[in-house]
Parts: C-alpha cells; structure tokens; sequence
C-alpha cells in the first residue's frame, strides 16, 4: 500500500513538473517584451529575461511565476508608470534593475507594487530613482530580501518610502539597504512582522517609521544618518534587538522616538552620536536593557507619562547628558547600570556603588526648558549648578534615581 502510494505521489509530482515551462525573453528570444512572456505563461511557470533595457509600459504579473533576470536587465519606467504590478499569489522577481517610475502625489507609484497578495518573493533586485521603492498592500506571508534601492529627490513630496508595507502580516524584510527615501522603511498595521539585517541610511525623515503595527521583531539592523532616526508611535509587542542607531544628528532628531507604546523590549542596541538617543512619551511596560549610548546629546529623555519601565544593565558613555525628564514624580525604575558620571565609590568591592546615582543633572533641566542655555555647557557655571544640586537637591526629580550603579563598563 505504501509503494503503491510512493508511485501515485511521484507521478503526480512529475506531472507538475512536466506542465511548468520555462519561456525566455531577449532580443534573440521568442518573446522580446517580458508582458509578452506573461500573457503566454501558466502558473508555476519561470520566465528567464535576458540583458537589455525594456520599456514596457507597466508590467503586470497576474499568473503564479518565477521572473528572473539574468544580468539585470533594465526595467526602464520613463518617469512615468509603475513598472511591475503584481497581482497573484506565489509569485518571485528576482534579478532586475528598476529604474525611473512614475511620481504621483494622489497615487502611489512603486518600482515593485504587490497588491493583496500571498506568498510573494522580492529578491536581489536594485531599485533606483523609483517614486516607492517596493509597496506592499494587504499583503500576506511575503519576503524582501537582498535589495538595494536608492532614490535621489530633494523633498518629501517628490519621494515615496524605499519599503513600504500596509495592512500586513506576516512579512519578512531581510538584508535590504535603501538610502535616499522618504523613510527608509515604513509599516503601518503591519503584525507578526521581521526587519533583519538592513542598513536604512541618508533617508530624508525616518530610517525606519511604523504605527499601529503590534507583535513585530526589528533585529540587527544600521539606521545611520537619517533626518530623523526611528520613529515606534501607537504599538504594542515591539521588540528591538541589537540594532545600531547611529548619526541621526540635527535639531530635534533622534535615535528612537517611542510615543505610546506598551508591552515591547528594547536590548543589545548600540546608540552612538545621536542628538537624543532614546526618546519616550507615553511609554508603559518598556523594557530596556543591556544597550550601549555613547557620544550621544541626550542618551535618554522620558516624559512623565511614561510607567513603569525598566532601564536595567545598560552602559552609559560620553553623552552630554544621560537623563532628562519634564516631571518630578517618576514612576520608572532606573537600577543597575553603569554611568561613566558616577563618582561613588565600592567599599565592599562587589562592582556595585555603595552610593545612590541621580543621573538627572540641574543643568540639563535648565537646558530642556531653555535651549540657548547650552551656550554655558561644560563651564565654570554649569558645574556649579550641578555640584549644589547633588548637596541640597530641588530641581531634580528625588526617585528617578539608580540605587545600584555598576563602577565598571559591563560587558555587553
């Protein structure tokens, strides 16, 4: 019974096999437009599309195949159209250059646009002076991996976002680098989501922006020099692992900006040199551990609607300021990490201050509420501030405070 079910299984495997035909596109082929090659294909079907440069109006892939290009031949929008359309399930792009979609402010033009679909594979394919770079719409199930997309407007109304995803799930953003955008990448109602390995530089607003998206991973990725840094709004479920955010540097730019959320995890991150490295209002249940914020502005503001967060084994070196706030009653805990400010002491050498560390300084309250204040910084003045403040306090908030300051580094 189980050889006769072997033999009926790899049959009809081969049958599968046998239908699928694979249909090749070029100026010595039988097909010279890839649409051509579409039109004739079935599902399961691979279409090779040889070097050249095509322009053909707006490729549409509706039937479940495989697009390759070999050596990445050119898909050519001419400023005007959006150049592949996909609307099937199953469907993989692989190989191309798209170069040259159409710019519209009442519709979103993409170099690739996946509409509702299912199991759509975007891969290695370089995107450039494209509107949206890759637009993803109530997709489902989907990776983009190994892209490179690079757009060169000079204001946002003339960009779209390199990777764009709304209403989606499940979605895999892998390995991608995308510099120039609006955002780098953006999600909004976007669940049980990956961003691994990217790099999102040199973006005109946000490397990476997402909003009401819940239950997402955002994993060993660069967001550098970006105009403003990330921005997490109205989420539950983030969680940010070992990211690095870095020379997101101007008036009023950050590291991460984090406005109503609960519930997330934020650890093994690197924050260096950015105007305010971590940013939170209205923040609940935050955890945020083992991070490092070196040379940053501010290495951390929280506003005093934020509740019971956790800053715990963290690294705090070279920031200009490491904590400023907007309340006196802080309902966050602060404990066990290491400020290269502390000036305690260990008597009973278990690498733990025997003296509380109040990382609010008085001079930086001074400066949140009156910017031009910071003409005084590191002056005769500024440290006098501080040195009264830590004898007879008044400004600063009395508990936000570490009871266990580690003396050394930790090592992270």
């Amino acid at each position: 019974m189980i050889k006769n079910f072997t033999l009926i299984l790899s049959f009809v495997l081969f049958s599968m096999v046998a239908l699928a035909n694979v249909r090749k596109v070029g100026i010595n082929q039988s097909f010279h437009l890839i649409q051509q090659a579409i039109n004739a294909s079935q599902n399961g079907d691979t279409i090779l599309v040889d070097p050249g440069i095509y322009k053909e109006k707006n490729i549409t892939v509706d039937k479940s195949i495989v697009l390759i290009g070999n050596n990445y031949p050119v898909l050519d929008g001419e400023h005007k159209y959006e150049i592949i359309s996909v609307k099937a399930n199953d469907v993989t792009i692989k190989g191309f250059k798209l170069i040259h979609s159409g710019v519209s402010s009442l519709s979103d033009i993409a170099g690739i646009k996946i509409y509702e679909n299912k199991n759509v594979t975007i891969s290695g394919n370089i995107l450039e002076d494209t509107f949206f770079g890759v637009y993803l719409q109530k997709a489902t199930d989907c990776l983009v991996e190994n892209n490179k997309l690079t757009a060169y407007a000079t204001t946002d109304q003339e960009s779209g976002n390199g990777i764009h995803c709304w209403q989606c799930d499940s979605l895999r953003i892998i390995g991608n680098t995308v510099t120039g955008h609006r955002d780098g990448i953006y999600f909004e109602f976007v669940t049980n989501s990956v961003i691994w390995r990217n790099i999102s530089r040199a973006n005109s607003r946000y490397g990476l922006h997402f909003m009401f998206s819940h239950n997402d991973a955002y994993i060993s990725n660069i967001f550098q020099n970006n105009n403003a840094g990330v921005s997490v709004m109205f989420t539950h479920g983030v969680k940010m692992f070992n990211n690095v955010f870095e020379d997101n540097w101007g008036d009023g730019c950050y590291g991460i900006f984090l406005k109503e959320i609960t519930d997330s995890y934020i650890s093994g991150n690197k924050f260096l040199r950015n105007t305010t490295a971590i940013s939170m209002e209205g923040a609940n249940r935050v955890l945020v551990e083992k991070n490092e914020f070196i040379n940053n502005g501010w290495a951390f503001k929280i506003q005093a609607s934020c509740m019971d967060d956790t800053l715990t084994h963290n690294n705090f070196i070279g920031n200009s300021f490491d904590i400023a706030t907007n309340g006196t009653l802080v309902l966050n805990n602060f404990n066990y990490n290491y400020w290269d400010k502390y000036e305690g002491y260990d008597l009973n050498k278990d690498n733990l201050g025997d003296v509380p560390y109040h990382p609010v300084s008085m001079f930086s309250m001074i400066v949140a509420e009156n910017p031009t204040a910071m003409i005084l910084f590191r002056s005769v003045m500024a440290s006098l501030f501080d040195k009264i403040e830590k004898i007879i306090p008044s400004l600063t908030p009395e508990n936000l405070v570490d009871k266990s300051p580690f003396m050394k580094p930790l090592p992270l």
